[in-house]
């Protein structure tokens, strides 16, 4: 018999449909929807947001000392998070082949949405340009991971972690071992599981 835990991350997965419906009343009151994946203001909305946009001039000239210092420490981090979306692209091409785990598409993850605000002035949104891409990339590395993980180490954990993933809920509790056999070693079901289980 399958355990508590797994009711407990269904009903965070159902709580996470809730929050999407939540997404959707506020884009109706903030005056936006999406279209074929592009964000589109309606005209009064943007003469709104244009007016809240600060210059350039005072973006650069209100800048506490330590955010001026602390920039070429913030934007050299660029190149590791290049080389780690590189790396994650060759590592699903050739393992998440091999083991015929669907791949994480990276245009789920990678998204640009915050530049198109009439309220952020150009360095703004090149800031929001930066944040979002390191942030994806990393929100995207973990998903590559969990799939790993649900592949190769389909076990929880027997401490409380602060994070959960949605993939736990077909890990084999950490005490049952007939689980874990059920859920490792069957490699069609394991394959199959990760297709029956992707939400589009």
């Amino acid at each position: 018999m399958k355990s508590q835990i797994n009711k407990i991350l269904t009903d965070i997965e159902n709580k996470k449909s809730e929050l999407k419906i939540e997404y959707l009343k506020l884009m109706e009151k903030y005056g936006f929807k999406i279209k074929w994946r592009k964000i589109v203001f309606n005209s009064d909305i943007r003469k709104k947001n244009k007016k809240q946009k600060k210059s350039i001039f005072e973006t650069i000239f209100f800048a506490k000392m330590r955010e001026l210092i602390s920039i070429p420490f913030i934007y050299w981090f660029y190149f590791p998070v290049l080389i780690l979306d590189f790396g994650l692209f060759i590592y699903q091409q050739t393992v998440f082949r091999l083991y015929r785990i669907p791949l994480v598409r990276r245009s789920d993850y990678i998204i640009y949405d915050r530049w198109i605000l009439d309220y952020l002035n150009v360095i703004q949104k090149l800031n929001c340009i930066y944040c979002s891409y390191v942030n994806w990339v990393f929100s995207y590395a973990v998903e590559i991971w969990w799939r790993t993980e649900k592949y190769w180490c389909p076990i929880k954990h027997a401490k409380k972690s602060k994070w959960w993933h949605e993939w736990q809920k077909l890990f084999a509790d950490y005490w049952d071992v007939e689980w874990f056999k059920e859920s490792f070693f069957k490699i069609d079901e394991k394959v199959e599981s990760f297709k029956k289980n992707i939400k589009e």
